[in-house]
């Protein structure tokens, strides 16, 4: 990667797995990490994720993909795309999901 570059990383929250590019001057992909997290079936047809999973692993790969841009000075900005469909519900007090996200594909 060039050094002093600015950079602009994308977050991908799919349904399986999350994807941090660093895309350079030329919007060409750079650096891609890339990173599964869990999914549960507590009943036929039923498809849940750990909220808490999906954030830890979140902010892990934009960690790494920040330290291979050379730190958070190159970030010139951060898009993101996620699973709009997939609910959870946040308890206000302290910030804690209340329950698995319910993912787009459950039945119930």
């Amino acid at each position: 990667m060039e050094t002093m570059s600015t950079y602009i990383l994308a977050i991908d929250a799919g349904t399986t797995g999350i994807t941090v590019h660093c895309f350079g001057k030329q919007a060409i992909p750079e650096q891609q990490f890339y990173s599964e997290f869990p999914q549960y079936f507590p009943k036929p047809a039923w498809v849940e994720q750990d909220p808490e999973e999906i954030w830890e692993t979140t902010k892990r790969l934009v960690s790494q993909a920040i330290d291979a841009c050379g730190g958070p000075e190159n970030i010139a900005a951060i898009g993101i795309a996620n699973q709009r469909e997939t609910t959870v519900v946040w308890e206000r007090d302290s910030s804690r999901p209340v329950h698995r996200a319910i993912v787009w594909q459950c039945r119930r």
